[in-house]
């Protein structure tokens, strides 16, 4: 709708409110002047209002900016939320004024009363109902907004026809009623963007939607009140036509509700698990920029704790094998160095049979049997290496059964990338002293360097700049690009954990996995029948991956495919950096925070459960800002990283230049950060800027 047409409804609606007034006031009597308007004018006045009411909220840009979904619901409770208060104010001033010699039987006034309140009620309805619009149709496929579009016509026409009066029979209008709840239920449990509030938020949000829900029944109540007044004439359309739409706001805002309140236990369980997810990856990312052994075991222990939420722990190294002095083979957390010789002194000689690594209760253990204790729950973790045992990890619970085998599974990982650590820091170390692996690694190099594109995809879509700098000899990181059939184009950016021979070898599988499941499979679609499915892709190169990575070894990557014909993209994150992104149209720059976990964690078909799709339509200039770990965990002055933040910083002051000009932006923000400090990750950073005019379809 043109904008002059969408600012002309506003007069419009205060000019058919006025003529409403007058005439609510023409039948009630008291203002003869006015004389006696026919019954007709009242509806139609009151459909004009309506009408150009909604219309006005329909055409306005979504209430809905990005994710704030509770900021969303916050402006409709202190905005229209108020209106309701303002009803009660109203309702209880009339009240009041009954009572009083001066306005008893006065109908002039309380049909003012009432005509304000029905104008409010019908700006409360518009701005909630079109908020439950931007919350149902939030990441919905063309299909659901095209059913809901239809819904509202329909609506929209039983209520119209209601309000003026035209009623067909009990036997057909109860079955359209009933068919369009049945139809509302069916949409409203569209409620995707409740997946996407933390546990904070989710109760945060009961609460608002509880809050509007009131709103919505305190109107219903009075105009239930006024419908008996003897004071008030209005048509009887008018009390159909308020009621049921107030039915079917207050359902929305109810089905709303219900789905986030019984959401949060699942979600509780899901947001547990992920945060326990996350704080693997991020181990393992900070792992892998040790630059000591007793800085790798301090993260272990500290980590390990919090993935588990152990209440207490230890951490036993043998200092021959451990790369550290005698005087640092035991770390400690939540324990004094006496109550774990204790505890070390009961285990001896009764170690648990080879396999077995919990202990549900350790006053059944042998050793601790008759004896109080502290904590009741063991488990026992051994560091080991190719070659040697580089220690045991001590967890403790207070209560029985409380460690379970996916815990298990998680440490697992976790301790064999700690020894990997270890093991790299010490090949590393023995790698500068000879030269022989000087001479591998070369060639690794040489290998790595072939592996990187050299000549970047151009076309009239878009335009991409790429930079790629290893911290040592060779690197762990890498990207492709694959154009597939139907104007599409795959990127695929990663990270093997690890440095060395074994780093550039993983490289050149995934690069031959990409290639060949892409050109294998290129026409597998997803449920919006659009593009190929990265999650499914993620989920073959798992099981690939599975039979060549070594067990401590993983990868984290992330897959776009960008579809030119429908002007958007879809993408999986396989525990890698979230993707920085910026919307032209709405002027932001924003992070996808999306869920996924990286390849080789976990080698058994649950992977599929922890991979998930996203998908995203694009406008002509905006960009996206793909990189590794080696850019935000950058370091400088005093050990600050570089940061998400600051790099969306840099995005925000840039956008509208070329994408060459981003990434040198950006890169000359970076080495000014870090002057002097030697990189300890691999760097690797791609633009995508979609061109401000696209080609003709």
């Amino acid at each position: 709708m043109p904008k002059r047409l969408l600012f002309s409804l506003l007069p419009f609606s205060l000019l058919t409110w006025v003529l409403l007034l007058l005439s609510a006031l023409s039948h009630s009597g008291a203002e003869p002047w006015l004389g006696n308007w026919p019954q007709w004018t009242t509806q139609l006045t009151q459909a004009a209002f309506v009408l150009s009411v909604f219309l006005y909220y329909r055409y306005q840009p979504s209430p809905l900016q990005g994710q704030a979904f509770v900021k969303l619901l916050r402006r409709l409770l202190l905005g229209p939320g108020l209106l309701a208060l303002a009803c009660v104010g109203l309702h209880l001033l009339e009240r009041q004024a009954k009572d009083e010699p001066i306005f008893s039987g006065n109908s002039l006034f309380f049909t003012c009363i009432y005509t304000l309140n029905l104008g409010l009620f019908v700006i409360f309805l518009a701005r909630t109902n079109y908020a439950w619009r931007a919350l149902v149709l939030f990441r919905s496929s063309a299909r659901l907004q095209r059913e809901w579009t239809l819904f509202e016509m329909m609506l929209g026409a039983t209520l119209l026809f209601r309000l003026v009066g035209v009623n067909p029979p009990d036997y057909i209008g109860i079955p359209i009623v009933v068919l369009l709840g049945l139809y509302g239920i069916y949409l409203s449990g569209h409620q995707k963007w409740v997946a996407y509030l933390s546990q904070r938020d989710k109760w945060n949000a009961v609460l608002l939607q509880a809050g509007l829900l009131f709103g919505v029944l305190v109107f219903v109540q009075y105009f239930r009140v006024t419908q008996v007044d003897p004071q008030l004439i209005a048509p009887k359309p008018q009390y159909a036509f308020l009621l049921l739409t107030a039915f079917f706001s207050a359902f929305y805002a109810l089905m709303g509700l219900l789905v986030t309140f019984f959401n949060m236990p699942i979600a509780d369980i899901i947001e547990q698990r992920r945060n326990e997810i996350l704080r693997l990856q991020r181990l393992t990312q900070i792992i892998q920029r040790g630059q000591t052994s007793a800085e790798v075991y301090n993260i272990l222990l500290e980590s390990a704790v919090q993935t588990v939420q152990a209440e207490a722990a230890w951490l036993d190294l043998d200092p021959g094998h451990a790369g550290i002095d005698a005087a640092e083979a035991t770390y400690y957390y939540n324990l004094a160095p006496n109550q774990v010789n204790v505890l070390r002194e009961l285990l001896k000689g009764h170690e648990l049979p080879e396999g077995e690594f919990i202990t549900n209760d350790l006053n059944l253990r042998p050793g601790f049997a008759g004896m109080p204790q502290a904590f009741r729950s063991l488990l026992q973790l051994p560091l080991r290496g190719l070659h040697y045992n580089y220690g045991m990890l001590h967890l403790l619970k207070a209560e029985p059964h409380t460690f379970d085998r996916e815990d298990l599974s998680i440490l697992q990982t976790f301790t064999s990338q700690a020894v990997l650590s270890i093991e790299n820091l010490e090949l590393v170390h023995t790698s500068l002293e000879n030269q022989r692996t000087q001479e591998e690694l070369k060639i690794a190099s040489q290998v790595q360097d072939s592996l990187i594109p050299k000549n970047l995809p151009t076309d009239n879509w878009f335009e991409i700049s790429s930079h790629s700098l290893a911290a040592k000899e060779v690197g762990g990181d890498f990207y492709d690009f694959l154009h597939l059939p139907g104007r599409r184009l795959a990127v695929i950016i990663g990270d093997v954990s690890g440095k060395g021979v074994t780093a550039a070898f993983h490289m050149a599988q995934m690069k031959g996995i990409f290639h060949s499941l892409m050109q294998e499979n290129p026409l597998a679609k997803n449920e919006r029948d659009k593009f190929p499915v990265p999650s499914r892709f993620m989920t073959q190169a798992n099981t690939a991956l599975a039979h060549c990575l070594e067990k401590s070894c993983f990868i984290t990557s992330s897959l776009y495919i960008i579809d030119y014909e429908q002007g958007g993209f879809v993408f999986a994150r396989a525990g890698h950096c979230h993707t920085l992104y910026y919307h032209a149209l709405r002027e932001e720059v924003f992070y996808f925070e999306s869920t996924g976990l990286g390849l080789g964690i976990i080698r058994n078909d649950t992977y599929e459960k922890h991979i998930k799709n996203q998908f995203y339509d694009y406008s002509p200039g905006d960009v996206m800002v793909i990189y590794t770990d080696g850019i935000v965990e950058a370091r400088g002055e005093g050990g600050a990283e570089y940061g998400e933040d600051r790099l969306k910083l840099r995005l925000e002051e840039t956008y509208f230049q070329n994408a060459e000009e981003i990434k040198s932006f950006i890169l000359r923000d970076l080495n000014a950060f870090t002057h002097g400090f030697p990189i300890h990750d691999d760097q690797t950073l791609l633009v995508i800027k979609f061109k401000s005019a696209q080609p003709p379809q």
